[in-house]
């Protein structure tokens, strides 16, 4: 139950989900371009669970969101590991998610959402986990068609790790796409060349 004594841990809470915001995606250590924060990321996992629950009717988008929006809220206390960090070190995100959401009062919420998502047993989490690795292509995407040759060899990994029919479909899509084609589509047009200006 919420009570005003909780406002200072509530605002707490709000300034450390600002962190997110300046805290860096680590992939570009290894990838060799790119400066995503981990906000950024969210963000567009968020609009990503969103068409996948449109193109899922049975799954509950409420729950979906919310797993996208918490999905990575514990990095601002572990920061951000990828692949080849994860070798060698141990992010405690069981321990940083939950010393969180003890101070909170809708802690038990978060945490359960995210564990769920964790755990990948409902058509909710595996669908919030989807929306997560279609965003990682999209960003792959993104850097293979401005020339970076690693990303695009490591489109085919990305690619396998998508778990439902609907991610795997748009991932299709993703790597057909030119992540330009949604401005310039129609480049061949004068309009680019003229304005429409004499």
């Amino acid at each position: 139950m919420y009570s005003p004594d909780q406002n200072k841990s509530i605002i707490n809470f709000l300034f450390e989900v600002g962190i997110l915001s300046q805290t860096p995606r680590s992939y570009a250590y290894f990838l060799g371009s790119g400066n995503q924060s981990v906000a950024e990321h969210i963000n567009r996992v968020c609009f990503i669970g969103y068409v996948l629950c449109f193109l899922n009717p049975e799954a509950n988008m409420d729950k979906v969101l919310k797993m996208c929006l918490f999905h990575d809220l514990a990095e601002a206390r572990t920061s951000d590991l990828n692949y080849v960090h994860q070798k060698y070190a141990k992010a405690d995100e069981n321990k940083a998610l939950s010393d969180l959401a003890n101070t909170v009062p809708f802690g038990g919420d978060i945490k359960s959402l995210v564990e769920e998502r964790n755990a990948g047993k409902t058509l909710e989490a595996q669908l919030a986990k989807d929306a997560d690795r279609l965003e990682w292509l999209l960003t792959l995407k993104e850097h293979s068609d401005t020339g970076n040759t690693r990303a695009e060899s490591w489109i085919p990994s990305a690619f396998k790790r998508l778990k439902t029919d609907s991610a795997k479909k748009l991932g299709e899509t993703i790597q057909q796409t030119m992540s330009d084609d949604w401005w310039f589509s129609d480049k061949e047009n004068d309009w680019w060349v003229t304005r429409n200006k004499e």
